[in-house]
């Protein structure tokens, strides 16, 4: 487990593990030799491993919460899923080429009562990457191809014609980038789900769970509230992209992640998410029993909202909550 945790250890957690691993060591001593007291010793280390957690983690950067939505031990939709609901039956193909494993999804029942609303059925679905080299490559580590796509609103409109919710659960590097994804139409299918989405006619909640780049992720983005953990980032490019772009190098990834404003807390200033979801101090990896109680909750909280007002009323939000984005000035 030490080295597990070692081996997917952040650089900037370092110097807190270091300290981490002597307190570690100095309550073995203690345990093994109980006639020298070390309890003043342990009780001052305990102190600064305190103070230095804190001082990291409410202090990060821009750059710094990317690798911690990056990070492998992050749960993922799946993990999601599992938590929050039950009887999951996942649907599988797009009825035109085949099925996407980049792209999970189907109906299950939302555990609504646990979370302070009432258990219902819903449609949800989300990127899925993998945890080892098979799965990830099986998965194109969460990234998809227009059948993906085109899956996720073949079971958007199946949700809408029997009156479910929709949720969905955003973590993607992006679209994927393969000659063979152009080929069978991955711009045209992204743009199709916008559209469609935009009109359906049952609430429609999106989480972003970790990474949500480009219209990777916006091409199962568009809902009535967009709900956001707090270390996960929602961009049109991914940093490293951008500096390569704009510097010609990946050397300036920290620099374009703090023009781009792609954390929760600048989004939500922004207007582009209604709500940010608390984790765990240092990541929803580090305890995701307590991240998936504050997803419960705040979907729990919203569908209850949404589910009062009328068809008609929510299009009409919907549209106008997508028309207030962004700066404009009327000629």
């Amino acid at each position: 487990m030490q080295q597990k945790k070692k081996a997917h250890l952040l650089d900037f957690e370092r110097p807190l593990f270091e300290l981490e691993e002597k307190l570690e060591e100095m309550r073995l001593i203690r345990n093994e030799e109980e006639g020298e007291d070390l309890a003043s010793s342990i009780s001052a280390l305990e102190e600064r491993v305190s103070d230095l957690r804190t001082s990291i983690y409410q202090n990060l950067t821009r750059w710094q919460r990317v690798l911690i939505a990056r990070h492998p031990d992050r749960p993922y939709s799946l993990d999601h899923i599992e938590a929050l609901t039950e009887g999951f039956v996942e649907l599988h193909g797009d009825r035109l080429f085949g099925d996407d494993p980049a792209i999970v999804g189907g109906f299950a029942k939302f555990k609504g009562s646990r979370y302070g609303s009432k258990d219902q059925t819903v449609m949800i679905l989300g990127h899925q990457k993998g945890r080892d080299t098979m799965s990830r490559k099986y998965r194109r580590f969460g990234m998809p191809n227009p059948e993906g796509y085109r899956k996720a609103i073949r079971l958007m409109k199946m949700a809408a014609r029997f009156g479910k919710p929709i949720i969905t659960l955003l973590d993607t590097p992006g679209a994927f980038p393969g000659q063979e994804a152009e080929e069978r139409g991955q711009a045209q299918a992204i743009a199709m789900n916008l559209f469609e989405m935009a009109r359906l006619p049952v609430p429609i909640i999106v989480v972003v769970i970790g990474e949500g780049a480009s219209g990777g992720a916006l091409g199962i983005g568009v809902g009535d509230r967009m709900l956001m953990l707090e270390n996960a980032w929602y961009s049109v490019i991914s940093p490293e992209n951008c500096s390569a772009i704009l510097w010609r190098s990946w050397d300036y990834k920290e620099e374009a992640a703090r023009a781009l404003k792609l954390t929760a807390p600048d989004l939500i200033s922004l207007g582009i998410v209604d709500e940010v979801i608390g984790e765990p101090m240092g990541g929803a990896h580090r305890d995701p029993d307590v991240t998936f109680e504050g997803v419960g909750r705040a979907i729990a909280s919203n569908l209850t909202e949404l589910q009062k007002l009328s068809t008609e009323d929510l299009l009409t939000a919907r549209i106008n909550n997508f028309d207030s984005m962004g700066a404009f000035k009327e000629a």
